[in-house]
């Protein structure tokens, strides 16, 4: 290997564009790993590379440690909870993330579930197929004309729902503190500031902010207690941003309509997790970005990322961490 040549780790898994785009590079070595590698084997692996893409391998101060050359992390992804953003950022390393590239993805399967609960999708067909036809119905659907969607996150992917939203002819409200009321309304949305009182007025919530500390448990047992009898909600962000104890109590209290689960705490859920047991539930892997289009989207974004990065052209927008570039 030349001296000069960029060494990057890559995930095997990462789709067929990302890895094209690394032909026409003479200058840049990639290196396939197991996205559910073992510390113990990821690690000397990292001891040459310049730059790694993650898809579910966390990255720490352990793995920082064991990249002395590392210029640049790059995300299969937006979320970066799995990684230490204040380690990379004492030694000037940017964490990339995807910008948009799995945002309709997302919003689409936001609204997915949305359909399959207030639709009643999942009674519907098992109706039919036992031959029961309408015997057993418990409860009519619901339209989305006119109802009101709170989205909590007015970014890359609550902007997207809200759009969706407004083309049902539905009254969208917005929560989001770091996004500014005059951006909200110029999306033909309404910003609301106090989320419980938000909370109290939708017919469907859902969510699209980042996991942290100002919102772990940002729906507890309370909040949930404030929303209508006959809302739904629907995460499709990361998991214990709704306590999944207060969401199962309250749907199995019949306190709230139905919830759409994209994400858990532990993922996989255990066997005996209350939510898999609930009939007013709809559940999916955190597959709402995984989407054909997407997959292949974020392994482009990725790879151009991480070039930018190592090329002195860095795309600051897609960073975490802009400051390392400062």
């Amino acid at each position: 290997m030349s001296a000069n040549k960029k060494r990057l780790l890559l995930p095997g898994t990462m789709a067929r564009p990302g890895w094209e785009i690394l032909k026409s590079r003479d200058d840049v070595e990639a290196i396939p790993y197991s996205p559910r590698i073992e510390p113990g084997d990821f690690h000397p692996l990292l001891a040459d590379v310049d730059g790694v893409a993650l898809a579910l391998t966390p990255f720490g101060a352990p793995e920082l440690a064991a990249s002395p050359r590392l210029r640049v992390v790059a995300r299969i992804g937006v979320g970066f909870d799995t990684v230490d953003v204040p380690a990379l950022t004492a030694k000037r390393i940017p964490l990339m993330t995807v910008g948009t590239a799995n945002a309709p993805s997302v919003a689409e399967q936001a609204f997915s579930m949305m359909f399959h609960l207030a639709k009643r999708n999942a009674q519907h067909d098992a109706s039919v197929r036992a031959g029961t036809w309408r015997e057993q119905m418990t409860a009519f659907p619901v339209d989305f004309l006119g109802k009101t969607l709170l989205t909590v996150g007015f970014g890359r992917i609550g902007t997207r729902v809200a759009k969706r939203a407004l083309a049902f002819e539905m009254r969208v409200l917005a929560y989001d503190p770091y996004v500014p009321a005059a951006d909200i309304r110029a999306a033909g949305c309404e910003p609301v500031a106090d989320l419980d009182a938000a909370v109290a007025e939708a017919d469907f919530i859902t969510i699209h902010c980042p996991k942290n500390a100002e919102t772990v448990d940002l729906f507890d047992g309370p909040r949930l207690a404030r929303m209508k009898p006959t809302a739904f909600i629907v995460n499709t962000a990361r998991g214990g941003i709704v306590n999944e104890q207060a969401l199962a109590a309250a749907l199995a209290a019949g306190q709230i309509a139905g919830a759409g689960v994209d994400v858990f705490e532990q993922e996989p859920p255990p066997p005996d997790h209350p939510l898999l047991k609930l009939p007013n539930v709809v559940l999916a892997p955190h597959m709402a970005g995984v989407t054909r289009e997407a997959m292949e989207r974020m392994a482009v974004a990725a790879v151009r990322n991480i070039l930018s990065v190592l090329d002195g052209r860095p795309l600051r927008e897609n960073a975490v961490n802009p400051e390392v570039f400062d």
